[in-house]
């Protein structure tokens, strides 16, 4: 379970994701009254509850799939559900950026690397996951 390569990306990727609730996405040096995201300086993942509720998600369904090592057909499922979630979020959030007025004076955060960090670690991840499929067909060939 631990040992295995591919456990490790898919815990890294959750912690990644869960990681967006420390940082922002970007921030204003001061308050901008008439911005809903930057009226505390900060846009994070808080100020949406879309995109804390697909994040959340996508993080327990990286952490469920580590569990299902038995089930390699799944557990490839699951890794491309969680880079699909992951690239709608990180959508959203770029979407929520680009309409607020404020966005044109903010400075970008590492909020808006973490997702894309996830989606790496996710797809190695779904890369090994296959390479152990093939691994076991090829020896269920030879018996």
């Amino acid at each position: 379970m631990i040992q295995r390569i591919q456990s490790l990306f898919l815990l890294l990727a959750a912690a990644a994701l869960l990681g967006l609730f420390g940082l922002p996405f970007a921030s204003t040096s001061e308050p901008v009254a008439a911005s809903a995201l930057f009226a505390d300086q900060k846009y994070n993942i808080l100020d949406h509850t879309a995109l804390s509720a697909t994040f959340i998600a996508v993080a327990v369904v990286c952490l469920l799939s580590i569990f299902l090592f038995n089930n390699r057909k799944l557990q490839m499922r699951l890794s491309l559900l969680a880079i699909i979630g992951a690239v709608v979020g990180l959508a959203v959030a770029g979407v929520l950026f680009s309409q607020d007025t404020a966005g044109q004076t903010a400075q970008l955060g590492l909020g808006f690397g973490l997702p894309v960090v996830a989606i790496l670690l996710t797809f190695l991840a779904y890369r090994n996951i296959q390479k152990d499929d093939k691994l076991v067909k090829s020896m269920d060939r030879l018996r």
